[in-house]
């Protein structure tokens, strides 16, 4: 009573692994949370400072419609423009976004009818499945093969047939995977055999060292892809909730719709900190990514000191692990006990998923010599619980 059949049920791992946090500080001990993707690093100085300045002009306090938002959609495509080399029309091919999973949910509820099908990978963000069950639609799951890319084309003609969208996340969240050009050729190529809607999540494109393809960039893929962005990720701003869609006007304009009677867009002065921050340089995004490349390969070392040999993404703030053989917990039980004996939090690899049971997710917003200090935590517990 009083609950739709497409409001997700709850916390599940998550909220058992909060409990257990919980539960470990009242004990005294210290966490070293490494369990939720949130950046450690600062936001930018120039966009704080706009969010500053914004708050005393009295433009700023009103409902922002469309028309509110121009400035930072054209600057959004401006952003686009210098990176890809595509130039897309503001007011048709962008929206502001909450947040871009808002953005992703709705855009789910926008594009596609309950009982439609959504091809997805079986190890995937969590709120992923969540707005699939939200909108109604059947999550059909993909599994990831040894180069954590899913094989599009194994899904059967009459799955394919019955989807109106894929979606698609790289660079990846657990994974951290990168995801070649030649791929989303491959991708678009599969979308326009069955004529679906390419999804792509991409909030963790600047955690690069090298330049990430955009499916919305290739030939073909203006007609059939919306391209999500997120400003938590690349420029620190997690709580601030802004991000922006890009890519087909049709699929766009339904979001648009959907949206209109559910909210009026970010604050104004949170829409001029966005503006600030994709004007930064390059080259600064790169100073960033360097240190999450640090802080990947510094942990990897540190875990194969302690035994665990652990594979080293080329991107990303996330390293993605098969728990040690050997051991006789599952994921779950394996980050709750390494919780409760050493006050280390790793994310269980089945909060992503079902291809994720048997995994744990290090999630690397730690400096370096704290990162040091967990993995000798993690290996004298693994020791203990060989032993």
């Amino acid at each position: 009573m009083f609950r739709s059949r497409r409001t997700p049920l709850g916390g599940g791992v998550f909220l058992e692994m909060d409990a257990a946090k919980a539960e470990a500080r009242a004990r005294g001990l210290e966490v070293i949370d490494l369990s939720i993707g949130a950046s450690d690093l600062p936001p930018p100085p120039e966009a704080l400072q706009a969010l500053k300045q914004a708050i005393d002009d009295p433009a700023t306090y009103g409902y922002c419609l469309k028309s509110g938002t121009l400035p930072f959609l054209e600057s959004a495509a401006e952003w686009y423009f210098r990176r890809y080399g595509v130039r897309l029309e503001p007011q048709q091919e962008a929206l502001c976004l909450i947040g871009s999973q808002e953005g992703l949910a709705h855009l789910l509820m926008a594009v596609a009818d309950p009982g439609d099908v959504l091809l997805m990978c079986d190890v995937a963000y969590p709120s992923y499945f969540g707005a699939a069950r939200v909108a109604g639609l059947e999550a059909y799951l993909m599994p990831l093969g040894e180069n954590l890319l899913p094989n599009l084309w194994a899904v059967p003609e009459a799955v394919a047939r019955r989807a109106k969208a894929v979606l698609l996340n790289y660079p990846n969240n657990p994974t951290a995977a990168l995801a070649p050009e030649e791929f989303f050729v491959e991708a678009l190529k599969f979308c326009q055999h069955y004529d679906l809607l390419l999804i792509h999540d991409n909030p963790y494109l600047d955690q690069a060292l090298k330049p990430t393809p955009s499916p919305l960039a290739l030939p073909g893929g203006r007609e059939r892809v919306v391209e999500l962005f997120s400003f938590s990720k690349s420029y620190h701003l997690a709580g601030f909730r802004l991000g922006f869609a890009l890519g087909n006007a049709r699929a766009i304009e339904s979001l648009e719709a959907l949206k209109a009677p559910i909210d009026f867009n970010p604050y104004l002065g949170i829409q001029r900190m966005g503006m600030a921050a994709l004007a930064i340089p390059p080259a600064r995004l790169q100073a960033d990514a360097r240190i999450w490349a640090g802080r990947r390969s510094a942990m990897a070392a540190a875990l194969a000191e302690q035994g665990w040999e652990v594979p080293l993404p080329e991107a990303g703030m996330y390293l993605w692990a098969r728990l040690p053989p050997g051991l006789a917990l599952d994921d779950l039980q394996f980050a709750k006990a390494l919780l409760a004996q050493t006050g280390v939090a790793l994310s269980p690899g089945r909060a992503f998923g079902p291809g994720g049971v048997g995994y744990v997710r290090f999630a690397l917003v730690q400096p370096e010599v704290v990162l040091r200090q967990a993995a000798q935590k993690i290996g004298a517990f693994i020791r203990s619980a060989e032993g």
